[in-house]
This record gives structure tokens, C-alpha cells and sequence, in this order.
């Protein structure tokens, strides 16, 4: 059993870095390179989709590069190929990258991979009254939703714009009634607000919350502002109304 791990160890090795590790013993090169083909190019069917954006702005060769020492640095312990995507996310923030990459290309694919985890998330909103009283009851959030906090405003970035600057951007991705991907931009403000929403506070606690927060001079003002955006939010379809 012991021959038979120490053959399984190297043969992922090798799987991982044909250039640099030796092909098991007894194993033909020809099928040995079969098996890596297919390996590599499996995962990479995976990323491909996830990042259109990141493939096209860091070109092919670029691309295929980083393609390959995500697979054969990154230690992903998953076992759902649909959880790739999340783990190339993790490898570009988390693992030093000797390729030279632009700066905002982890938090552009981290952008792209909260499409994809939204529209393939598995929940149900619980019953709830979408006219309720946001303000005096607790508010229900879309739970098909990713809040995205990032440095660069990366919803615009693109082949025909380029940021040369970081710009604070707030985004929510969210799956609409209809099935259907979307997002909002949203403030700092707004984000912090979903956030103390998402705490189980009702609208009015919330924003008394916030206006402490801030220090706000005139906090019935930011009420009667608040009322109004929670409205915006449910007609966008970030929040869904009150519990039943």
C-alpha cells in the first residue's frame, strides 16, 4: 500500500509540474502526457469561463501562464470543480505571484467570480411581505447576493479603460426574482446600512445606527433619507421586504 501512495504522490506531482518533476516510473511518456493535457486543460476550462474579463485584458500567453502556476502552487483542497473559480480568487490574493500582474487584477477577478457564485447559489429567500415596514420591522435581503467592497471601480474596467488610479468602489451583485444576474453601485454609506440591515436590525435602528456612526448633525434628516433608500433598494431587488 505504501508503493502504491508513494506512486499516487508522485504521479500528482508530475501532474503539477511536468517540467520540473520526474514522470512516474513505469508510466509511458506518450500516456503520461495524455493525462497531463487533460489535467491542466480541465482546469483551466474552469477559470476560462469564470474570468472573461481577466483572460482577454492579460491576453493569451499572460493568461496561460497564470493558468499554470495557479495549478501548480495554489494548495486547493475542494472537491467541487464549481469552487475552482473561488480558489484561483484566493490564490491571486493570498499567494505571491512572480509574474508581474496589474494591481487591480485580483479584485477584477474576484468582481467575476461574484457573478458566477450568484447565480449558482443554492438558497431560497424566506417567506416575507415585500410592501412591510422596513423601518420598523426587520428588513429581508436578497440572500442570492455578494457585496463587493473593492479599491478599484471594477465594473468599468475593461480593453477600452484601464484605471491608473485607485477609486473606492461598492458593488452588490445580486440574482433578481427573475433568475437573472445583476448589480448596483452603491456608497460606502449604502454598504455599511446593508450591513447593519444584515445584523438583524430594523431600518430605524439601522440608521440611528449610522447616524451615530457618522456623527451626523442632523440624524431626522438621514431618516427620512434612509426611508427613501430602502425603498430604492427593495425596488432594485437587493432587499426583499419584511418577514412573514
Amino acid at each position: 500500500m505504501l508503493a502504491f501512495q508513494d506512486f499516487q504522490r508522485e504521479f500528482a506531482q508530475h501532474l503539477r509540474d511536468p517540467n520540473r518533476t520526474r514522470r512516474p516510473t513505469g508510466v509511458a511518456q506518450r500516456r503520461m502526457a495524455v493525462y497531463n493535457e487533460l489535467a491542466f486543460n480541465n482546469i483551466c476550462g474552469f477559470v476560462d469561463s469564470c474570468f472573461p474579463v481577466c483572460r482577454q485584458l492579460l491576453g493569451q500567453a499572460r493568461w496561460r501562464r497564470l493558468c499554470r502556476t495557479f495549478y501548480r502552487d495554489w494548495p486547493s483542497h475542494t472537491p467541487w470543480f464549481r469552487e475552482i473559480p473561488r480558489e484561483f480568487v484566493r490564490y491571486l490574493s493570498e499567494h505571491p505571484i512572480a509574474q508581474p500582474l496589474p494591481r487591480w487584477l485580483a479584485e477584477l477577478a474576484r468582481y467575476e467570480w461574484a457573478e458566477l457564485a450568484v447565480d449558482v447559489m443554492d438558497v431560497t429567500p424566506s417567506a416575507h411581505d415585500p410592501q412591510g415596514d422596513m423601518m420598523q420591522a426587520r428588513a429581508v435581503l436578497n440572500p442570492a447576493r455578494v457585496d463587493v467592497a473593492s479599491s478599484w471601480p471594477v465594473h468599468r474596467i475593461g480593453p477600452a479603460w484601464k484605471p491608473r488610479q485607485r477609486m473606492p468602489t461598492f458593488l452588490v451583485v445580486f440574482r433578481d426574482l427573475h433568475q437573472a444576474v445583476r448589480f448596483v453601485e452603491i456608497n460606502a454609506v449604502t454598504a455599511r446600512l446593508l450591513a447593519l440591515l444584515d445584523s438583524g436590525l430594523t431600518g430605524q435602528q439601522a440608521l440611528v445606527a449610522l447616524a451615530r456612526e457618522m456623527s451626523h448633525t442632523q440624524p431626522e434628516a438621514l431618516q427620512a433619507f434612509g426611508q427613501q433608500l430602502l425603498h430604492n433598494l427593495r425596488d432594485q431587488g437587493v432587499l426583499l421586504g419584511t418577514p412573514l
